[in-house]
């Protein structure tokens, strides 16, 4: 499936900002294309095409040929760039890639997150990195900053991730998209080729560059070019926090070639390594578990409130034994349970009787059917239908 995916530049100086996937990343099905409103305009989500493959065992998940979905992806991306389509839609340069599983028998969840860069050979030599603010004269920083906060605040351009920036003779900056490239280079200004930054790192630009000095270099023919990686302070531009730095390119030959396509890395590293990550939402889904999150939560609030001596890891590990299951059987088992005790073992050698029900909470008619059942194996089941994490053992004596 055809997924959207969205990031924004960084806004913090020690966290960077992620790709996230909302409710609006999926296609809409065919009933409702006509009623969803299309994401265009929003700061916040800069939008980005992905793919997902999810498969419907774990195995299958793990036999996915990943090198070779990373390397289709890839495809795409140089397609992308030899054809022109990035510079009139940048975003494809940050495609991304998703493969998942989802057992939704115990609520876990495999995935793991590719972002293909194609690999430069030679590899481009980053040199001079520094804050923008260090790299510009005073009238240039204000210029940008100016022309920054303009380009974000328009609906039109505020989601567009890759750009050009002009800086004039007399310091003047303006800020154009990559496919006015071709009538910029007559007019003699200084250019920027920016992009917007997810990264925090003060000696690091974002992972985006990779694929846009791809096209900077073979598309363009550049071999040396100065890029700006934009970052914001609470919603405008920090030059501060921003890098401008120059990147020295030396394309092969091969890259004219548009049937070659280049080597690419991309998928996200787990704690250092190469290796899918899992996350559980038993906690929040599973019934049984929310049944005993809600149970003590419940006891908590009533030691907070009433008796804040209550020991409720003691009456957790308390085992009880429970002589019939009779009118005060069943009131004595219901409150047990309400106390947070989880193991009781029950004895009772009579059956249920017609009359019991009325009286007796953990019976119904059904129980009296037929003879009768046993008034222990009855109770069992009713108990663990009312909270299925307590542990009975049953006696019929």
């Amino acid at each position: 499936n055809n997924l959207a995916g969205f990031y924004s530049p960084c806004t913090n100086s020690r966290v960077s900002n992620h790709l996230s996937l909302i409710a609006e990343s999926l296609p809409p099905e065919p009933s409702e294309q006509s009623s969803v409103t299309t994401n265009v305009g929003n700061r916040n989500r800069c939008s980005v095409p992905g793919i997902l493959y999810n498969t419907n065992t774990f195995e299958g998940f793990h036999a996915l040929n990943k090198q070779g979905l990373l390397k289709a992806e890839a495809q795409k991306v140089w397609d992308d760039i030899h054809s022109g389509k990035a510079e009139e839609d940048c975003a494809v340069l940050s495609r991304f890639l998703l493969i998942s599983f989802a057992d939704l028998k115990k609520w876990s969840f495999h995935y793991w997150f590719a972002f293909p860069a194609l690999v430069l050979d030679p590899p481009a030599t980053l040199v001079d990195l520094r804050p923008a603010s260090q790299w510009l004269s005073l009238d240039e920083a204000e210029s940008l900053s100016a022309a920054c906060n303009e380009w974000r605040s328009s609906s039109v351009t505020t989601d567009v991730p890759f750009f050009l920036v002009s800086i004039a003779s007399n310091s003047h900056v303006t800020i154009k998209h990559l496919k006015e490239w071709p009538s910029c280079q007559q007019d003699g200004n200084k250019f920027l080729f920016g992009f917007y930054d997810p990264c925090h790192l003060p000696t690091n630009p974002g992972w985006p560059l990779r694929n846009f000095l791809a096209l900077i270099g073979s598309r363009w023919n550049l071999e040396k070019v100065c890029f700006f990686c934009y970052r914001e302070n609470r919603g405008f531009a920090d030059l501060s926090l921003s890098l401008i730095g120059e990147a020295l390119l030396s394309v092969s030959q091969g890259w004219k070639d548009t049937q070659h396509v280049p080597n690419a890395v991309g998928w996200e590293f787990n704690r250092g390594k190469k290796v899918p990550r899992c996350i559980s939402l038993a906690q929040s889904m599973d019934p049984k578990r929310l049944a005993i999150s809600a149970a003590d939560l419940n006891l908590k609030l009533m030691r907070w409130r009433a008796l804040p001596s209550l020991n409720l890891n003691i009456l957790s590990a308390t085992k009880c034994l429970l002589l019939g299951a009779g009118t005060l059987g069943c009131q004595v088992a219901r409150m047990l349970m309400a106390w947070g005790v989880r193991k009781i073992t029950l004895l009772d050698s009579g059956k249920v009787a017609m009359s019991n029900p009325l009286r007796q909470s953990l019976y119904t008619l059904e129980d009296c059917l037929n003879g009768g059942e046993f008034k222990a194996i009855a109770a069992v089941k009713s108990l663990e239908r009312i909270f299925p994490a307590v542990v009975m053992i049953l006696h019929l004596v």
